[in-house]
């Protein structure tokens, strides 16, 4: 029904330009007008119609006519359009123009979905609850007339696992699990969610153990095998085990299943190193802490079987109603764990609590002077005369030793102050007595030794000289016998020669003290001189 020329077509209608490129339809002789954007909706008694433009429609007086703009559509963009008479819907995807029905409607234009290669998104068709997933790099993703997006977050983006990763999917359709290893790059399914996050694949070595339960039948089992350990769709982690390593002098415990304990000790080889097994635990034990033990917080799983010092404090009274605060140490060891165990849950405080018990009975059948001379003798008394309490509990008291008290009254401190000055000048005194008489008997063994010594050495000299004479007087008889027998000859009295050998003899004494600065003194008879008066 257009016109026929184009001069026709100028007579038809008028178009008054208005601002912002906008216009304005005139009707000319019942004639209406549309360019290339733009409908002509014609509403009659009974019908409605849409006429596309460009075009030039005639509209009976009885009619009511309108025109509208195309809607346009980016390449990006699309349309829902709905039949308002049959409820039908339609997805118009852009780029284009869209003009409506005549009985159409639209929801507005919408942006389409872009994905990378990393992401992907689910639509949920409302009429027949099918999803449907689009992954990453489809294009422009445009959704059905009927779907919309399954997921509160939009777009998802694609579960990223390493090679040492994984993660738990559940089917929410039928409630199966699955598990996804890595590595790759996961895009969940239809109706798939990820059950928590992901997860490190554990890596199972000589020192690393894992305990799994399977979630059906309740079993645990304990992995050593050296892998990378993912579990099993029906398995969870529950512990990650570190190897047991226990010294020499170390001990344990590990309670079983049925309640049963199990010792394990580093001195046995088979047992230095260990996993605990299923249904097993290590036992804690929680002893007494501080010197007076009044915390209970010591928590030991490894106990150290060697001899140590534990220190103690306690209060006490002596028979002459004086309170002292006793001050020591222990030196103990366990040396029978079972024994320890099954007879005492807080070891180190029924060990001090008794001792304790033990000194207030001794402390308070003595005075303080008494106690002050044999604190010691007290302390080794508490230990060794009730050696039973201590070996039923698995200990051995090497020594217990007091190494200080003190009064708690502070009047009775100061007294005891003084008594001890008192006793250490006396005994410091005393040590300097001892000290010089040490010294005196020093000084006397040293001149004891000396004469001895002296003695010695005239002994000596004695003894020398007596060789001496004797090797001489040999030498003069020797000479003496030589003279007499060279003489015999000459002089065969012997009394004559013995005379002559006198003679000669003090002839040599004479040069001999000629010789030297020495004087000689005789007498009349070793001289055989006269002395004789003359006239």
């Amino acid at each position: 029904n257009k016109p026929s020329t184009t001069q026709d077509n100028t007579t038809a209608w008028t178009k008054i330009q208005m601002g912002a490129g906008n216009s304005l339809m005139i009707r000319i002789f019942g004639f209406v007008a549309a360019q290339e954007d733009e409908q002509i909706l014609v509403k009659s008694l009974t019908t409605t119609r849409v006429f596309n433009g460009p075009c030039l429609k005639w509209v009976a007086p009885l009619n009511s006519s309108t025109t509208r703009k195309a809607i346009p559509l980016g390449e990006l963009e699309y349309l829902i359009v709905t039949n308002t008479l049959t409820g039908e819907k339609r997805v118009e995807q852009g780029p284009k123009q869209v003009f409506l029905g005549s009985h159409d409607a639209d929801e507005g234009v919408k942006t389409a979905i872009s994905l990378n290669a990393r992401q992907f998104v689910r639509f949920l068709d409302n009429r027949t609850g099918k999803v449907r997933v689009i992954l990453g790099e489809a294009g422009c993703v445009v959704p059905g007339p009927y779907e919309k997006i399954k997921d509160n977050e939009g777009v998802l983006q694609a579960i990223d696992l390493k090679n040492h990763e994984y993660i738990r999917v559940e089917n929410k359709r039928d409630g199966t699990q699955k598990i996804a290893k890595g590595e790759q790059l996961l895009f969940l399914g239809p109706y798939e969610e990820r059950v928590g996050a992901k997860a490190q694949a554990i890596e199972i070595d000589a020192e690393t153990a894992v305990l799994v339960r399977n979630k059906r039948s309740g079993q645990q089992r304990l992995v050593t095998e050296q892998q990378i350990f993912v579990p099993h769709v029906d398995e969870e982690v529950l512990k990650v085990q570190k190897l047991i390593k226990l010294a020499d002098y170390e001990g344990c415990i590990v309670r079983g299943q049925e309640g049963e304990d199990k010792y394990y000790y580093g001195s046995i080889p088979e047992q230095r190193s260990f996993f605990i097994p299923p249904y097993s635990e290590m036992v804690e034990l929680v002893w007494s802490r501080g010197r007076r033990r009044e915390t209970r917080d010591l928590r030991l799983k490894k106990l150290d079987l060697r001899p140590f010092y534990m220190s103690f404090e306690f209060n006490t009274h002596t028979k002459d109603n004086v309170e002292l605060i006793l001050e020591g140490s222990f030196f103990w060891q366990i040396v029978d764990l079972p024994s320890m165990v099954k007879m005492t849950g807080d070891t180190t405080g029924d060990v001090c609590n008794h001792a304790r018990s033990k000194f207030i009975e001794k402390v308070s059948k003595v005075t303080l002077q008494e106690f002050m001379g044999q604190f010691n003798k007290i302390a080794a008394e508490v230990y060794q005369l009730d050696d039973s309490f201590y070996s039923d509990r698995g200990v051995k008291i090497h020594s217990l030793e007091v190494t200080s008290y003190r009064c708690a009254d502070d009047s009775t401190a100061r007294i005891l102050q003084q008594i001890i000055q008192e006793t250490t000048n006396r005994m410091n005194k005393l040590q300097q007595q001892e000290s010089a008489n040490e010294v005196a008997l020093q000084q006397m063994a040293g001149e004891i030794e000396q004469e001895q010594s002296k003695g010695a050495l005239i002994q000596a000299r004695i003894a020398n000289s007596e060789q001496t004479a004797k090797m001489e007087g040999i030498a003069e008889g020797e000479r003496l016998n030589s003279f007499l027998a060279t003489t015999a000859t000459q002089i065969p009295d012997i009394a004559s020669r013995l005379e002559l050998w006198k003679v000669l003899r003090k002839r040599e004494a004479l040069e001999a003290v000629s010789g030297s600065n020495s004087h000689f003194y005789y007498t009349p008879a070793d001289a055989n001189l006269t002395i004789e008066a003359r006239q």
